[in-house]
């Protein structure tokens, strides 16, 4: 929760309350993802000047681990988790693609 909920029980807020809260953390998920993709870019440059292959299977697998652990961590469908991160690295992958 925010900082400004954070003392409030969940089952205690009006609706709008819920909303706003809503909102607040959509707009941190955005401003998270923003800041994956810049380092995602950022790694895409390193591969480039080191004339690294744009595709690591093997640090994907690790994502997807780090992935479904934090879910489960956190009591979130693991699943649901990893396909959302599954979307974030195609992304990143289709970028680096069309930089290079």
């Amino acid at each position: 929760m925010t900082e400004t909920n954070s003392n409030v029980d969940p089952e205690e807020m009006t609706l709008d309350e819920l909303r706003a809260e809503i909102r607040s953390i959509d707009r941190e998920l955005v401003e998270l993802i923003a800041q994956r993709t810049y380092v995602a870019d950022t790694i895409a440059d390193v591969k480039a000047q080191q004339g690294l292959p744009t595709v690591d299977e093997e640090q994907e697998q690790e994502v997807m681990d780090r992935a479904g652990e934090n879910a489960e961590r956190f009591d979130v469908d693991a699943n649901l988790v990893k396909a959302i991160f599954r979307l974030l690295i195609e992304l990143n992958k289709v970028e680096q693609r069309e930089s290079r």
